[in-house]
């Protein structure tokens, strides 16, 4: 079975790429995340690899993945949700690499909102991957701190969704409540929150 594959990129789309090892040309299936940090045409990489076999035949297709990281939230996914497929899975992937920190605490913690208003999850998902992903989630070791400290409860997800509906990218919005809350009170109000926020994105 294909663990790791390393060449150079033939050609790469957000959806899959071309992989040249050794004069053979591999193509695989890849995230969005994945996509972003792969270089162009002619660049060497090495990528994660899962082969899956479909359900009713069709052979072997490839799912690459730039981190070891992003290759375990994947599997957690395929493996610990029932009734999910690898291109779902991938689907899943993608919105959780937003923010794998973030996205393990959310799990952890049980935070419903976090997960259906920042990563984007719709609830019945959300529902699952809470009852179903913990001990998973427990078992993975993720690099880095979180993006968004202090983000993800109370006023600050309130304020995120407000600025979001204001017309804010998602990105902008929670930059700017991570920067107010940064340096407020803790029981500060969501009205001030996005008060300041909103200076902030001026």
């Amino acid at each position: 079975m294909i663990a790791l594959l390393e060449g150079t990129i033939e050609r790469k789309s957000p959806q899959n790429a071309i992989l040249n090892v050794n004069g053979v040309g591999y193509e695989i299936n890849i995230s969005a995340s994945t996509y972003e940090r792969l270089p162009g045409k002619g660049g060497g990489t090495k990528l994660h690899i899962i082969e899956t076999v479909g359900i009713y035949g069709g052979g072997v297709t490839l799912y690459g993945f730039y981190t070891q990281e992003e290759k375990d939230i994947f599997l957690c996914f395929k493996e610990g949700l029932k009734n999910t497929g690898a291109k779902k899975s991938l689907d899943y992937t993608d919105k959780a690499m937003k923010s794998l920190p973030d996205f393990r605490k959310a799990v952890l913690t049980k935070n419903m909102s976090l997960l259906t208003s920042i990563f984007g999850f719709r609830k019945p998902t959300a529902e699952k991957i809470i009852t179903l992903l913990q001990k998973k989630m427990e078992g993975i070791d993720l690099k880095g701190g979180e993006k968004w400290p202090g983000i993800g409860e109370g006023a600050s997800l309130e304020a995120i969704q407000a600025l979001i509906s204001l017309g804010y990218r998602e990105t902008q919005a929670k930059e700017a409540v991570q920067k107010v809350m940064s340096g407020a009170d803790e029981e500060i109000k969501t009205q001030d929150i996005i008060k300041n926020a909103l200076k902030y994105l001026s």
